[in-house]
C-alpha cells in the first residue's frame, strides 16, 4: 500500500451536503485537497462523518469544471469563453433589454442552498435592490417551503425547535417521512444510539428503511402507510390523545390558546378519524395508530424529527400543522428532549429559507408588505423598494409559457432535473431570452441559458451555513476558486454591470449587512463564529452565543401562545387508474446527494451507479419482472427506463426509487400536483404503472405502450447524463 500524502496545511470547514452541518479539517498538499478529517470540536457532528463528507469531495476539480464565462446568443448556438468582464456586460444588456420591452417583473432569481448565507442573501439583493421586484426563490420551494409555513403557523418559526444533541434526553423519537440513517447519517447514527440506550422509536413511512429496521435498531411501531395518508394518519393518532385524554392540559392552558385547542379537538376527535376508520384508508392495522399515539403522549420526553416525506405533498403545509398541534396538545416543546424538528436535506436548505430567498419575505421572515421592515432595508440598500410579493418558481415558469416572463438568474441549482413535470420545466426555460445559469459544471439546466458564469465550490469561498438545527457554522476557504471568483463576488460584479454600485472587501462584511437586517442573526459574525465554533440563532442581545432549545417560555408570536390549526385531511387529486395502479415514492441513499451533480463526480458511485425501482415481489411477479431486469415506469406524465429490484422494503401497490442520476430522468414521470400553500411539489406521489422492457426493443415496447397508456416511450438513445453537456463544442 502506497504511504499517504502527507498534508502541508489544514483549514476547519463545514459540509455542504446535507443539512447537519459536519465540520471537517480539510487537508491539502502543495494547494490540492487530499483528504478530509471530521473536526472532532464540531458541535453537530462530534468528530464522526458519513461517506459524503469523508470521501466525495474531489468533484471540485474534476474535469468537467467549467474555469472560464461562457456566453451564446441563442441555445441552439455553441458556447463562446469570454472574460468575466464581458459575461457581466453581456447579461447585463439582456436583462435591461427584456424589461425595457416587457416590463420590471418580466425577470427574476433563484438561490442555492449549496451556497452560503452570504451569497443567498446577495442574490435576493440583487433581485430587489438591482432588478426592481420580488421574483425571488429558492430550492426550499421544491422540499421545505411547507415547513416554514406550518410551523410558522403553529409554533410561530419555521425551523427546528432543538439542537441534534437533545435527542440524547429523549424516551420516545418518531420519525416522519424521513430516514436519516441515509439521508442525514451522522444525526441517524446519534438517533440509534439513543434507540439502543432504551428509546421507543415510531416511523411513519410508506418504506421500511433503515431507520425502521438495521443491526441492533428496531422500530417500536412502523406505520408503513399509503403514500398520499400523512395527513389521515397524523389525525388518527391526535384523535386517540384526545379522546383518552392523553394531551398535556396544563400545558396547553398555559402555553396556548384553550379556544383553538378545543376546535381542534372537536375535529380530530370526530369518528371519522377515529383508527378503525383511517387504518383502512392508509393500509394500517388501527392498533398500531392507537399504539404510536400512546407511545407518543406518554413520553415523557417525546421528539419528533420528519422530512420530504412529510413535506412533498398536496397537503405538505397540513402535514407540518400536524405535527406542530401534536406536539402542543402533548407539551412536547420548550425543553431538552422533545420539539418538532425538520431534517433539511441540503447544507444551507435553513439558510435559504431565513436570508431573504421568498417573493413575500425579506431576511429574517419579514414581510415586503410591511412599510417599516421595507424602509429598514431601502435605507441600508439605498434604493426604493417594490412593496408587492414576487413570483414563486413555478410562478415564473408558468409566466414563461404565456409570454410575460422572459429571464432568469439561477445560482446554484438544476431545475430542469429537480423540479417536477420536467416536460413543463423544459418548455418554459425554451421561452426565456436571457437564462444565467451559476454553477460549477454545465448541468442539465445549462442546456438552456445563454449566459454562464462558473461558481465556486464550497472549498473555494468564505462565508457561512446554517444547518438543519439553525446552527450558523463558518465556511473556511481551503483552495483558491478554480474560475478565479467566489460566488458572492460573482453576484457584486453582476450587480456592478448592471448599474447599481456596491463592493465588499470580504464575505464577513455581508454577514454584517445580514446581521444589520435580520432580528435572529443580529449578534452573528465572522468573529463570534471564529471564537466560539458555531453558535444557532436566535443570537443577539439576549442571546449572544445562540440559543440551542427554542421555546423554553413563549413562542415567537404576538401573543406568545401556540396554535393549533385546524387540519381536515384531504386525499390528493393524484389516484391510482386501472392504467397506472402503482403508486411511486421517492428518497435518497446513503453515497449520493441530491441530483448526483457533485457525488456522481466522485468515486462515490462504485457504491450506487444507477438509480433502482424498488418493487415488490407480488408486484413484479403479476408483471413478469425478475430482480435486475429492465423495466419501464410510466405515468400520465411521462416514461423512463430502470433497473428493477424486487424488495421487501416496500408493500404491494407501492414502488420506489431515488433521483441521483440524470439519465433516469425520474422527473419525467412525477406528479405536477403540489401543496395547496406553497406549492412545493407532490414528488412522494405518482400513480405509475412498471412494466419489463423486452428483448425485441425500445421501439417496438413503445409502441405497446403508447397504445396501453397514451404515451410514447422516450427516446433513450438521446438521454444525456449531466457531464454530457461539459463536452459540448466551446469555441475560445
Amino acid at each position: 500500500m502506497a504511504n499517504p500524502i502527507k498534508p502541508d496545511r489544514s483549514v476547519v470547514t463545514t459540509c455542504a451536503y446535507c443539512g447537519v452541518g459536519c465540520n471537517f479539517k480539510a487537508e491539502t498538499h502543495q494547494g490540492r485537497i487530499v483528504r478530509m478529517t471530521p473536526w472532532k470540536d464540531g458541535k453537530a457532528n462530534h468528530g464522526h462523518s458519513c461517506i459524503k463528507g469523508r470521501f466525495a469531495f474531489d468533484y471540485y476539480n474534476h474535469a468537467d469544471r467549467i474555469r472560464k464565462p461562457m456566453i451564446r446568443d441563442s441555445i441552439s448556438e455553441v458556447w463562446h469563453e469570454v472574460t468575466w468582464e464581458q459575461a457581466f456586460d453581456f447579461a447585463a444588456q439582456r436583462f435591461r433589454r427584456i424589461q425595457s420591452r416587457y416590463g420590471r417583473q418580466a425577470i427574476g432569481g433563484v438561490s442555492s442552498s449549496r451556497c452560503t448565507n452570504e451569497e443567498i442573501f446577495l442574490t435576493q439583493k440583487l433581485v430587489r435592490a438591482v432588478f426592481g421586484n420580488n421574483n425571488i426563490d429558492n430550492c426550499a420551494r421544491i422540499c421545505h417551503s411547507p415547513t416554514q409555513f406550518g410551523l410558522s403557523a403553529t409554533v410561530g418559526w419555521g425551523a427546528a425547535s432543538q439542537h441534534f444533541d437533545s435527542i440524547l434526553q429523549a424516551d420516545v423519537i418518531m420519525v416522519v417521512g424521513a430516514n436519516p440513517t441515509e439521508g442525514h447519517p451522522v444525526f441517524g447514527s446519534l438517533l440509534k444510539r439513543r434507540v439502543r440506550q432504551g428509546a421507543k422509536l415510531i416511523v411513519l413511512d410508506p418504506r421500511q428503511t433503515e431507520t425502521v429496521r438495521s443491526p441492533h435498531v428496531r422500530a417500536d411501531v412502523h406505520l408503513a402507510l399509503r403514500p398520499g395518508t400523512n395527513v389521515a394518519v397524523l389525525d388518527s393518532i391526535a384523535h386517540v390523545v384526545v379522546r383518552e385524554k392523553l394531551y398535556n392540559e396544563a400545558f396547553v392552558r398555559e402555553r396556548c390558546e384553550w379556544e383553538e385547542f378545543e376546535h381542534w379537538a372537536e375535529l380530530v376527535g370526530s369518528d371519522r378519524y377515529a383508527p378503525e376508520a383511517i387504518g383502512p384508508v392508509a393500509g394500517l392495522d388501527p392498533a398500531d395508530i392507537r399504539r404510536a399515539a400512546r407511545l407518543y403522549a406518554s413520553g415523557p420526553n417525546s421528539a419528533i424529527y420528519y422530512g420530504l416525506g412529510v413535506t412533498e405533498h398536496s397537503q405538505g403545509s397540513t402535514g407540518v400543522m400536524c405535527l406542530g398541534n401534536l406536539s402542543l396538545a402533548c407539551g412536547m416543546l420548550g425543553r431538552e428532549g422533545v420539539g418538532v424538528n425538520p431534517l433539511r436535506g441540503q447544507g444551507n436548505v435553513q439558510g435559504g429559507s431565513c436570508l431573504g430567498s421568498w417573493p413575500h419575505v425579506f431576511s429574517g421572515y419579514r414581510f415586503v408588505t410591511d412599510d417599516e421592515v421595507r424602509g429598514s432595508f431601502e435605507a441600508e440598500w439605498g434604493v426604493a423598494l417594490d412593496a408587492e410579493p414576487g413570483l414563486r418558481l413555478p410562478n415564473m415558469f408558468d409566466a414563461a409559457l404565456t409570454g410575460h416572463f422572459r429571464g432568469m438568474f439561477i445560482m446554484g441549482e438544476d431545475p430542469v432535473q429537480s423540479d417536477p413535470n420536467q416536460g413543463h420545466t423544459i418548455a418554459a426555460m425554451s421561452e426565456m431570452e436571457c437564462v444565467v445559469v451559476q454553477d460549477l459544471f454545465l448541468n442539465e439546466t445549462a442546456r438552456y441559458a445563454h449566459v454562464f458564469l462558473p461558481g465556486s465550490s464550497s472549498l473555494e469561498k468564505d462565508g457561512t451555513f446554517t444547518g438543519a438545527e439553525r446552527r450558523v457554522n463558518r465556511v473556511r476557504k481551503v483552495v483558491e476558486p478554480l474560475a478565479g471568483l467566489q460566488d458572492w463576488e460573482i453576484v457584486v460584479g453582476l450587480m456592478n454591470a448592471m448599474g447599481y454600485k456596491c463592493h465588499y472587501d470580504h464575505a464577513g462584511q455581508i454577514l454584517d449587512e445580514i446581521a444589520r437586517l435580520s432580528p435572529a442573526y443580529r449578534g452573528l459574525s465572522f468573529e463570534l463564529l471564529d471564537r466560539v465554533g458555531s453558535a444557532q440563532w436566535p443570537c443577539d442581545e439576549h442571546a449572544p452565543e445562540g440559543t440551542e432549545v427554542l421555546h423554553r417560555e413563549r413562542f415567537p408570536r404576538a401573543n406568545g401562545r401556540g396554535t393549533f390549526m385546524l387540519t381536515e385531511y384531504v386525499p390528493t387529486r393524484e389516484r391510482v387508474t386501472d392504467q397506472h395502479p402503482l403508486l411511486l415514492t421517492t428518497g435518497r441513499i446513503l453515497s449520493q446527494y441530491n441530483v448526483g451533480t457533485q457525488t456522481r463526480r466522485t468515486a462515490n458511485s462504485r457504491w450506487h451507479s444507477e438509480d433502482i425501482l424498488e418493487i415488490s415481489a407480488e408486484d413484479a411477479a403479476a408483471r413478469g419482472i425478475k430482480d435486475g431486469d429492465m423495466a419501464w415506469l410510466s405515468s400520465r406524465f411521462g416514461a423512463t427506463q430502470l433497473r428493477a429490484r424486487i424488495s421487501q422494503r416496500v408493500n404491494p401497490g407501492t414502488v420506489y426509487t431515488t433521483f441521483h442520476h440524470a439519465e433516469t430522468r425520474v422527473n419525467v414521470v412525477t406528479s405536477d400536483l403540489s401543496d395547496w400553500a406553497t406549492n412545493c411539489p407532490e414528488y412522494k406521489v405518482t400513480a405509475v404503472e412498471v412494466a419489463l422492457v423486452k428483448p425485441a426493443g425500445f421501439d417496438e415496447y413503445g409502441r405497446s405502450l403508447d397504445r396501453h397508456a397514451g404515451l410514447a416511450a422516450p427516446d433513450l438513445s438521446t438521454a444525456t447524463t449531466a457531464s454530457h453537456p461539459g463536452r459540448q463544442e466551446v469555441h475560445a
